[in-house]
Order: C-alpha cells, then sequence, then structure tokens
C-alpha cells in the first residue's frame, strides 16, 4: 500500500477541529510554567495537571502499537515517552525521535484587553493563549500524524515520542533521562522536531540552525543599606554605573556588537547564501517583521544582514532587573546594589560553556571601585548547526510541502535556542532532522498575545505523517 494523501489530510482536519483544539484549550488554561518560573512547580501541580491532560488526549488516540508512559526521575521534571511500534509492510528497523515540551514561558504583561496568558480564545484562524504554539500543539501534532499516517496505509519505522517539561528552563534535567533511557530510544536515523518558528504561514518552513544561549546574573553591590541619595553622591559609587563599566566590556553601547572574540564566530558560506534566499522570500522592510514603537529604527536595515544578525552573530538581551523600584516607589535613595539578568545569545557553533566561562572571568575582573562584584545562576546551551540533509528527506520535504501548503518549502536558521538539538546532534551525529515549527514573527511566542495557528499546526501534522512514511520507505 503506499500513503493516501487525501486521507492523511481529511483525518487530520476532523481530528483537529473535533478533538486536538478542545484539548489543547484545556492545556492553554493551565499555568504551567516552566521550573526557573516556577520554583515550587511541584507543590503548585500544573506540570503534572499538563502532563495528565495531555497523556489522557494520547491514551484515547488509535493508534497500533502505542505503548505510553510518564516517567519522572526524583527531584526532576517528568518526561512523557511514547512508543509506537514498526507499521505497515517492508519498514525498515531504524528509529524516528519525535520531540516536543509542555512547559510554558511566564505570562508576559501587555496581552489585549480581552486576551490573558491562561484563557483560550479562538478568533479565525487563531488560537490565542500561551503555550498553544510553544510547544503545547507538538504532542496533539505529533501522535496525530502517527495516527493518520497508519489510517491512511502508509508506513512508519518504530517511534519515539519524547515530551519534556523543563525546556523553556533550558532543559536542564532532559540529559538525565537521555542517559537512563539510552537503550529504550536507541540510535534514532531521523529527529522530528516540532519546536521551531516560521516566517510565514503559507508554506513549510525548516530549520537549519539553532542559536545557543549563555544567561547569568549580574550583582553589584556598594554599601550594605540604601543611604540618602542628596548625601551620599558623590562619594559612593553607583551600582548602576559600576554595571554600565562592565557591560561596556561586553558590548558596544553604540552598536549592540558584542567585543568579546569568545562570542563570535565564523559563518558559513552556505549559511549566508541560505539567508540571501530567505530575505527575498520576506518582507523587505526590516520595521515589518516587529513591532517597532514609533520612529525606532532597527539595528539592521539590509534583510540578509538583519537574518544573519539574527541567527549568526552573538547580541545581549537584558531580560531583568532586581534592585530598583518602580519610578513611583522610587525615593531619594542611593541603592544598595543592582541585579541584572544578562541572556546572550550565540552562533550555533560556539560552545557555550567556553563562552560561559569568559564572560564570568572578564566580569570579575578588576572591580571598579572594588565594589563586590556576583556572577550567578549561570545557564549555558550550545546552539546547533544541521548536518547536510539526506536526498530522500529533502524529496519528502519538498514534495509533502508542495501537496499541503501548495508552495515549495523553505529554511531558516533560527534565533532562539532549543537545547535538545545540540544534545541528539552530539550523541547521533549520523541521525537526519526535520525541525519545523510554526511560531511565526507575530505569533507572541515568550510574549503578549501569543497564538496558534490553526491551519499551519493541520498542515505541518500532514507533512510530518509524509515524512514519517517516507523515512520507513527509505534506506538508511
Amino acid at each position: 500500500m503506499t500513503l493516501s494523501e487525501s486521507v492523511v489530510e481529511t483525518h487530520l482536519a476532523a481530528l483537529w477541529e473535533t478533538s486536538i483544539i478542545p484539548s489543547i484549550s484545556d492545556y492553554i488554561r493551565i499555568p504551567a510554567l516552566s521550573k526557573n518560573f516556577d520554583p515550587e512547580w511541584r507543590s503548585s501541580g500544573h506540570i503534572d495537571a499538563a502532563a495528565t491532560l495531555l497523556t489522557g488526549w494520547a491514551n484515547a488516540r488509535q493508534i497500533s502499537g502505542m505503548h505510553l508512559d510518564v516517567v519522572e526521575i526524583e527531584g526532576l521534571t517528568p518526561v512523557i515517552l511514547i512508543t509506537v511500534e514498526p507499521f505497515g509492510p517492508d519498514v525498515n528497523d531504524s528509529t524516528v525521535l519525535l520531540y516536543g515540551h509542555l512547559d510554558k514561558q511566564p505570562e508576559m504583561t501587555g496581552w489585549r484587553s480581552d486576551l490573558g496568558p491562561w484563557k483560550p480564545v479562538r478568533e479565525g484562524d487563531k488560537l490565542y493563549g500561551r503555550g498553544g504554539a510553544d510547544d503545547g500543539y507538538a504532542i496533539y501534532a505529533a501522535l496525530g500524524a502517527i495516527e493518520a499516517c497508519q489510517r491512511a496505509g502508509g508506513s512508519h519505522s518504530r517511534l519515539i515520542v519524547l515530551i519534556e517539561s523543563c525546556e523553556e528552563s533550558g532543559s536542564p534535567d532532559l540529559p538525565a533521562y537521555i542517559d537512563k533511557y539510552s537503550d529504550f530510544i536507541g540510535i534514532p536515523s531521523l529527529v522530528v522536531c516540532l519546536d521551531s518558528g516560521c516566517d510565514d504561514y503559507i508554506r513549510l518552513w525548516t530549520t537549519t540552525s539553532l542559536r545557543g544561549l549563555v544567561a547569568l546574573n549580574l550583582t553589584v553591590k556598594v554599601v550594605t543599606v540604601g543611604v540618602h541619595s542628596g548625601v551620599a553622591s558623590g562619594v559612593v559609587p553607583s551600582s548602576m554605573r559600576i554595571i554600565r563599566q562592565l557591560l561596556n566590556r561586553i558590548e558596544d553601547a553604540e552598536t549592540g556588537e558584542i567585543l568579546m572574540p569568545e562570542l563570535h564566530s565564523e559563518i558559513p558560506v552556505h549559511r549566508v547564501a541560505e539567508a540571501s534566499v530567505r530575505a527575498a522570500a520576506l518582507e523587505p522592510d526590516v520595521r515589518s517583521w516587529f513591532p517597532f514603537e514609533a520612529n525606532t529604527q532597527p539595528m539592521a536595515i539590509d534583510a540578509a544582514e538583519a537574518i544573519l544578525a539574527t541567527t549568526w552573530r552573538p547580541t545581549l538581551s537584558y531580560i531583568g532587573v532586581d534592585g530598583i523600584p518602580s519610578a513611583q516607589a522610587g525615593g531619594n535613595v542611593l541603592r544598595p546594589s543592582t541585579t541584572m539578568r544578562l541572556s546572550f545569545r550565540l552562533p550555533p557553533n560556539v560552545y557555550a560553556p567556553a563562552a560561559a566561562a569568559a564572560l564570568t572571568t572578564r566580569l570579575l575582573a578588576d572591580s571598579p571601585y572594588n565594589a563586590t562584584v556576583i556572577v550567578d545562576h549561570v545557564e549555558s546551551a550550545t546552539g546547533w548547526d544541521a548536518p547536510p540533509t539526506a536526498p530522500w528527506l529533502a524529496q519528502a520535504a519538498h514534495d509533502s510541502g508542495l501537496r499541503y501548503f501548495g508552495a515549495a518549502p523553505a529554511s531558516l536558521g533560527e534565533g532562539g535556542s532549543i537545547p535538545f538539538m545540540n544534545m541528539l546532534g552530539r550523541k547521533f551525529p549520523e541521525a537526519q532532522f526535520f525541525v519545523i515549527g510554526l511560531a511565526g514573527p507575530d505569533a507572541g511566542a515568550h510574549g503578549p498575545d501569543e497564538f496558534l495557528h490553526l491551519p499551519m499546526a493541520e498542515k505541518l501534522s500532514c507533512c510530518v505523517a509524509s515524512v514519517l512514511d517516507a523515512h520507513a520507505r527509505s534506506a538508511h
């Protein structure tokens, strides 16, 4: 038998409308914050509630040969681990690993007045609410694709579906699970990751690279308690000014360029060419890519250069601060300390632990005024650059993209991080990667008004079904 693409489309259209959308709406209602944002995740119970909801839906699927477990190592967030036995004639004996996560980013302020992070609202093609696109849809798309593949007369190899619970915290718990269940997982010949982004919703986008990440807290202490600013300023140095001095060692304040060579790498020629092709498919006005305030200008005007700046160059974002009261509550006090949370995005091939060590050394050296400088809560995750795509996968992606989207697929480098991809790339160097997602530039992932683009999610599910079938019929 051969895969009936029309059956795949019909089955997934009905499944999304009647089953997935109601269930994922319930998932949106659960404030399942990642462990870094909810240290009391165990007692709050939201992660467990999300896992219970998703596994309940999964267990209701009509999938031949499926076995599901929620596994948990003591003290770590749980992992949903699903295996599906090979299906169909003449299936090769390899394994496919499908990946997603169920933990969420914080609520964030600025949601539209009639929306909210834990309030599912459907408007046309969009389902609003935190976690739908990043990354609650993953288990629904993966299992829906498997079910559709079987219903449509397709074939698939042995499948492992892994849904983790701490990706938004940098996946600190995941290595322990990969080690413990390595024999069970085996050696995948294909990894399908459903946690990336896209540039539009009219074609299939495959991700070819992901930036790495270093995040840390930088604290400067100057006095033991706050003191009158009129009395002390001029003698007691400002903790904020010292932080500015330290940051000037790292970042050019005029251009935003990262000054440390340890955080840079040469951009491969084929990735430069890929950025040019991608730029030609996008709106050339970079200002249209993001919701710029008033007349704020982008740092890069040329579209291809803007793509490289967000995918292959290091950057620094200031994502949190402690020690500074609100403008309304601020009195005439010279504050005792300031803490800033710094987030560095790294080129895909920069080793993140080495970058973190270099940053720590640079920030702690020769403290201005001999102030107390502390660097802590350091996290690092190395990025990922895809290996060359095998002909069978390139053909399957092309054909399924044309079939279900009606347009040729495109590829992109992603500015964000998925720590699991580097982990898998190192562990399984011979594997192929099909990295896809639907977090477009206006989808609000990590920000307010996050939405899941429903037609895109349905079509991605169809593409996964076709890729699984193509993989099963190919030689590896």
